[in-house]
């Protein structure tokens, strides 16, 4: 019996030191976006993006950043259509966007613009990122192939993302250093 109390002391104890450190945690860090992933630029919205796509590949073979794959079977309804992943490789935001001209469902829309890109929208988690906490990161406002008409900073502290020039690629994702990532894309 003495066994049994012992534990549920231990248990309790436990549950008492994580459970404040895992909310602490939970308020600091990014939440993962709703399905992990973006759609490539000029995608229709998502509610009709299933139905629309015929998965033929076209826009995976086309990308020069090799960033676009088809999802695989554990995505269900969605398996086999076009998706970026921006940790494992962003969209370059390349000339021609030619992906959006390859489709021939109309699931991409071709864009003669990279402006109009609408992928997702960054978001910055100042907590995380190291110019929070005094160093002289540049990387994401470096990187980003818009520059600073989608991020910039104002001062010394983290980034600002500028919501009308932000068009989602995930360079500024891919490239930013730390663990958890102090900068996000949101799918839109």
């Amino acid at each position: 019996m003495a066994d049994f109390h012992r534990r549920d002391f231990f248990r309790d104890a436990a549950r008492r030191i994580v459970e404040p450190l895992a909310d602490f945690l939970a308020e600091r860090l990014p939440a993962p976006p709703e399905h992990g992933f973006l759609r490539p630029p000029g995608a229709i919205a998502e509610t009709r993006f299933n139905e629309t796509c015929l998965r033929c590949g076209n826009c995976v073979e086309i990308c020069p950043a090799h960033c676009i794959f088809s999802l695989d079977s554990l995505h269900g309804p969605a398996a086999g259509t076009p998706a970026i992943d921006p940790d494992r490789a962003a969209c370059v935001v390349c000339d021609g966007l030619h992906c959006t001209h390859v489709c021939p469902s109309g699931a991409l829309l071709p864009l003669g613009d990279p402006k109009l890109i609408r992928m997702g929208l960054a978001e910055v988690y100042g907590a995380v990122c190291v110019r929070s906490h005094g160093e002289s990161c540049t990387i994401c406002v470096d990187r980003c192939p818009l520059g600073s008409a989608a991020i910039r900073f104002d001062d010394a502290g983290p980034p600002t993302v500028l919501d009308d020039g932000c068009v989602g690629c995930g360079i500024c994702q891919l490239y930013c250093p730390t663990t958890p990532k102090a900068i996000t894309v949101r799918p839109q």
